[in-house]
């Protein structure tokens, strides 16, 4: 019997009988995970060169956002890699355009992030064709919203960046741990230090104050701390969760920025952003490279990890409530078996 079934054995039972819940959360990192090897990655690598020499032809991965800047690259690299794509756009013209343009196997689907019976729906779709998911990445968002807008009574950003991805996550669960050894790759972002409070949960309406900045820092530092919490949920599987912070792009996320600031990346953004193949490199590495088999509940940045910019990020009582709260808010659009 290999160790990674002994290990996998073990887990089940200590799982079954409860007792990874009992166990301090950093005796359980220590137990569910091991610390990922120094990548020889860094800022200036691109996405086609932290897979080059991989062959994935016998993945699945579904991606968000696939029309556009990082997940565009994205898709096209892991289809050039010999991946099966599920492009997800945020209409099926869009999705179907830019799975067209891929030289290799994409498939569309669609979803609005802001809809949440269209992510249920989208997940239907991808259940249907019968084939475990080897990833799901969870690449779409919007950003810096000028004012407070409100989805389903939350405050947009986070309503979008985390709970539309929080559901797609639950809908998606057990396709991805079918896999052989399944990934979530969930896109944070450096703004979670906007988030000085760490998760607001008095505040998810904006009712108390808003800022656009420091909203979206909220909405990504969810999305890190989703990744943290769901590492821990399925750490008696051989499936991993994990973050990323691409790195400071221009893509369409910048629309809403004032048009100085929008004026400034285009003009002088070369002088300390990243190209889009560079922004998409950690997420492509972290979703496919075998380096990081069981390795999972980490923060990435450059392609290595990184502890992040606030103690927030390693608050593992944040993430747990977080989850919980998640679950309150979208329950009727969860599985039932997924549902608290």
């Amino acid at each position: 019997m290999t160790t990674r079934l002994k290990r996998r054995q073990l887990l089940n039972q200590l799982a079954t009988l409860g007792v990874l819940a009992a166990l301090p959360a950093t005796v359980l990192a220590q137990i569910i995970t091991r610390e990922p090897p120094r990548s020889p990655f860094g800022s200036n690598s691109t996405a086609e060169e932290v897979t080059e020499g991989l062959d994935l032809s016998a993945l699945t991965i579904a991606i968000t956002g696939c029309n556009s800047g990082l997940g565009q690259e994205t898709m096209r690299v892991l289809a050039l890699r010999g991946a099966h794509v599920i492009g997800i756009a945020r209409t099926r013209e869009k999705a179907e355009a830019a799975c067209a343009q891929v030289e290799g196997r994409a498939t569309p689907a669609f979803l609005d992030l802001a809809q949440w019976d269209s992510i249920v729906a989208c997940a239907d779709t991808i259940r249907s064709m019968n084939s475990p998911l080897d990833g799901l990445i969870t690449n779409a968002g919007i950003m810096s919203l000028p004012e407070l807008e409100l989805v389903n009574g939350i405050e947009k950003q986070f309503a979008v960046n985390h709970l539309g991805h929080f559901i797609l996550i639950n809908q998606l669960m057990e396709t991805v741990l079918a896999a052989p050894q399944g990934r979530f790759t969930i896109l944070s972002s450096l703004a979670h230090r906007s988030a000085k409070n760490g998760i607001e949960f008095d505040n998810l309406d904006g009712s108390q104050h808003y800022d656009p900045w420091d909203a979206y820092g909220v909405s990504k530092l969810a999305n890190a701390l989703c990744a943290r919490e769901l590492a821990h949920r399925i750490s008696h599987t051989d499936a991993t969760a994990n973050s990323v912070h691409p790195g400071v792009i221009r893509t369409n996320l910048v629309k809403h920025l004032p048009a100085w600031q929008q004026w400034g990346a285009k003009y002088f953004g070369w002088l300390f952003m990243k190209s889009i193949p560079e922004g998409a490199a950690t997420q492509t590495y972290v979703a496919t490279h075998p380096d990081l088999a069981g390795v999972r509940g980490f923060y990435f940045a450059d392609c290595n990890v990184d502890e992040g910019e606030t103690p927030y990020m390693q608050d593992d009582a944040m993430a747990s409530r977080l989850w919980q709260v998640s679950e309150e808010i979208t329950r009727d659009y969860l599985p039932a078996t997924r549902k608290a």
